[in-house]
């Protein structure tokens, strides 16, 4: 079930009347509930992998509380085993069985065999790299002893198949999330409204931004050699706000549903777009993620210590490309991330901007910023051609034409045979209002959370509007979110 769909808006109204009208004081009641209600969202999709999301929490929900259980150390090191085999397992099987097939059956070929990759008919479960991370980290947090197994199935189970970030994140830790389906949850307006504007522009972003920008990024990667050099870095540029209008725009709607239901979601993206180096976007892009493989990864295999740190940034974005896609771009694109970060690793300059935001407390950027912000931005939509790219091949020929003479070849005819009419114009201007609405928000947790102490309400309301018109006059051909994928 989309969030943009006729069937979602349908959906969360009649789940959320339910929830607080009919169970209002219940929170066991509250939790079967959103239970039932997740597994009919995840069941809209395709109700045949719901059993693949049970046996998954069944088997971590046991075993959690065998950890509890148990005080010899191989003994809880075997149970630990047994969670990451069987979430791992589903995962590579479903997600790497036909990648590893056919990389095995083309290294046969360039021996001089040929060789039958055997593909099966798999389909990828929609979300399964999302909650196998999450139920991952339960049973991770219990072996450490970080957090009490739960001995409430309902209450795991939900954990687990929570409906808002099912699919596409945030990847929540169980030591946030979990001892949320424990507290009594009143329902609160003022949480509940600042959930409802952080929806409206988690709309906005995937509607108006990644939905109109996916019918020019399309048109130009499908037929990337009929253009211009300069098309094309605007194909990659268009790209890089597509993908994060898209991803980010999944995040904010998923964060505001979860907060008219009493719940609290981590911030997965911390307008990344202003970053001063590659080092501040990875801190501030697809946050939940990062944070998990530094935390189950990277810590793990000894961080930065004992000079093991250039070693083990390459295996994480190595891991983290791998875990976005079977496809060698995928790799690609993680390897170039860690090469991009290895001259701030190398000269110590990876941790500089930790806590500040870019002109804190400012209007403008001084020309040191807007100079680094300009240099990250590039080298992300550098990146980005791999990430969306088919093959490697594909790739590098679609930059080496970005680095060729064609980049001076007027781009009049490009937009011509695109024809777009003046379509392509209200979305330049439509991304410069965007662009000017995230920097002057870009101290605050999205777009519409605007001061009411410095905004009077009617200008507030009347910004409001301003963005559910958009919604609906600019709302491109419907795109499925491009991270359902992954």
């Amino acid at each position: 079930m989309l969030f943009n769909s006729i069937e979602f808006l349908i959906f969360l109204p009649l789940v959320f009347f339910i929830y607080w009208f009919l169970f209002p004081k219940n929170l066991k009641l509250q939790n079967l509930w959103i239970l039932i209600a997740s597994y009919i969202f995840y069941g809209w999709w395709d109700y045949r992998f719901l059993s693949l999301i049970f046996f998954s929490s069944l088997v971590d929900f046991l075993i959690g509380i065998q950890l509890n259980k148990r005080q010899n150390i191989n003994q809880r090191k075997f149970l630990l085993f047994i969670s990451l085999a069987v979430n791992l397992g589903f995962l590579g099987f479903f997600k790497y069985y036909n990648f590893f097939a056919e990389s095995f059956a083309d290294a046969f070929t360039l021996l001089g065999n040929t060789m039958d990759p055997s593909r099966l008919n798999i389909i990828l479960p929609v979300g399964i790299s999302f909650y196998t991370f999450q139920t991952m980290s339960y049973t991770i947090d219990v072996y450490r002893k970080k957090m009490a197994p739960v001995s409430e199935p309902v209450a795991f189970f939900a954990y687990v198949s929570f409906f808002p970030q099912l699919v596409a994140g945030p990847i929540e830790r169980a030591t946030n999330l979990l001892p949320q389906f424990f507290k009594n949850r009143d329902f609160n307006y003022t949480k509940a409204s600042d959930g409802l504007r952080q929806i409206l522009w988690g709309l906005f972003k995937k509607i108006v931004i990644a939905d109109n920008c996916a019918i020019y990024v399309n048109d130009i990667f499908n037929d990337y050699q009929s253009f211009s050099g300069f098309t094309l870095l605007l194909g990659g540029v268009l790209f890089a706000f597509q993908i994060y209008g898209d991803f980010s725009g999944y995040s904010d709607i998923a964060i505001g549903t979860s907060r008219l239901f009493g719940f609290d979601l981590k911030k997965n993206f911390a307008f990344p777009y202003f970053s001063r180096d590659i080092a501040e976007f990875w801190r501030r892009w697809h946050i939940s993620l990062s944070t998990w493989f530094r935390d189950y990864l990277y810590i793990p295999l000894g961080g930065s210590r004992d000079g093991h740190a250039i070693r083990n940034i390459f295996i994480i974005f190595i891991v983290s490309g791998f875990w976005h896609g079977a496809n060698w771009t995928f790799l690609f694109w993680g390897l170039l991330n860690a090469t991009f970060y290895l001259p701030l690793l190398l000269s110590k300059k990876n941790r500089v901007h930790t806590s500040d935001t870019v002109a804190a407390g400012k209007y403008l950027p001084s020309i040191r910023e807007t100079l680094q912000m300009g240099i990250t931005f590039f080298l992300i939509v550098i990146a980005w051609i791999f990430f969306r790219a088919d093959s490697l091949y594909m790739a590098f020929d679609y930059i080496s034409i970005i680095f060729s003479p064609k980049f001076f070849v007027l781009p009049i005819q490009d937009f011509w045979s695109m024809n777009t009419g003046n379509h392509l114009i209200y979305l330049f201007f439509l991304l410069i209002g965007f662009i000017l609405v995230e920097w002057f928000q870009r101290e605050k947790n999205h777009g519409l959370e605007l001061d009411s102490q410095k905004l009077p309400k009617t200008v507030r309301w009347a910004f409001y509007y301003v963005v559910i018109i958009f919604c609906f006059i600019m709302n491109g051909v419907q795109q499925e979110f491009i991270y359902f994928q992954f």
